[in-house]
């Protein structure tokens, strides 16, 4: 991998020069009986949060999943009850959880975690605990490039992707997140995936990202101050380091942007989704529940 950025979209240039409406077309698309792509290095990458623990063993990314689970019952439990017994139920069940979460590495104590956690509980339906919901956009130039930003918060690279706001449909999202933190202009042309954060271990709250397939149109290269330290394009063998999951989706990004057929990657089922059904139920009888 190289971190040397490739900005064929200069500042100001025009769409032609960017492959934009208007620019030369040239197809992507690999020739019927020509030798397959060689897999890039890092598409070769070992992926250890998606390895099954040993026997026994209790991983972080399972400490994560359990106690985030436990709170959003607990919350969602709390928003809908007035009981006091049920209260003080799910508070306990929060508690639980806090002690859970603060063992898979939070900087909180459990008590403040606790108390954190009960001074977001809402009321009936907006208290219902969900996952949140982060848009991204994989958008590729004329070249066969992959338009990527460097986070400021973290340094890492990622394709622009932001949190889903209200008002906004997810495809709108994807197209005003390129724009306000890369200047580039863009289409979408189709979902490619549906991911969940926490299972695939890049995040450590609750998070559903929808990734788009969009077509630039047009714009000049330009980094947002505040959320991004720097914007660039760059060819599938020279990616900058370190770049979040790409091994996860590089490879369908890429062949998006070539113009080839993907389909659409999300996380499947579990076999245990938490634990073995019991005997005589739909689930064990093979049934979807």
């Amino acid at each position: 991998m190289s971190n040397q950025r490739r900005n064929p979209v200069p500042a100001g240039a025009t769409r032609r020069e960017s492959g934009g409406p208007g620019g030369t077309e040239r197809s992507l698309r690999r020739e019927v009986g020509a030798p397959a792509r060689p897999r890039p290095a890092w598409a070769r990458i070992s992926l250890p949060a998606m390895a099954q623990p040993a026997e026994g063993e209790v991983t972080t990314q399972q400490l994560l999943r359990w106690s985030e689970a436990l709170a959003a019952i607990a919350r969602t439990g709390l928003g809908f009850t007035d009981n006091l017994y049920e209260r003080e139920r799910f508070e306990e069940v929060l508690k639980v959880a806090a002690d859970i979460r603060v063992a898979a590495g939070h900087e909180l104590a459990a008590e403040a975690l606790a108390d954190e956690w009960l001074k977001i509980v809402g009321h009936g339906v907006a208290g219902y605990v969900t996952p949140k919901v982060a848009v991204g956009a994989v958008v590729g130039n004329d070249r066969g490039e992959m338009l990527l930003v460097q986070r400021s918060d973290s340094g890492v690279w990622l394709y622009p992707t932001g949190w889903a706001d209200i008002g906004y449909s997810a495809s709108e999202v994807a197209v005003k997140e390129v724009f306000e933190e890369t200047g580039i202009r863009t289409a979408p042309v189709r979902l490619i995936a549906v991911l969940d954060g926490l299972r695939l271990g890049f995040t450590r709250i609750p998070l559903y990202s929808l990734v788009f397939h969009c077509r630039m149109v047009g714009g000049s290269l330009r980094r947002h101050e505040l959320e991004c330290t720097d914007v660039g394009w760059f060819a599938e063998d020279e990616l900058p380091t370190p770049l979040a999951g790409v091994e996860r989706w590089g490879l369908a990004a890429f062949a998006a942007i070539r113009g080839e057929p993907v389909e659409v990657a999300f996380d499947p089922p579990r076999h245990e989704i938490w634990r073995q059904p019991g005997e005589g139920s739909a689930a064990s009888a093979g049934e979807v529940p």
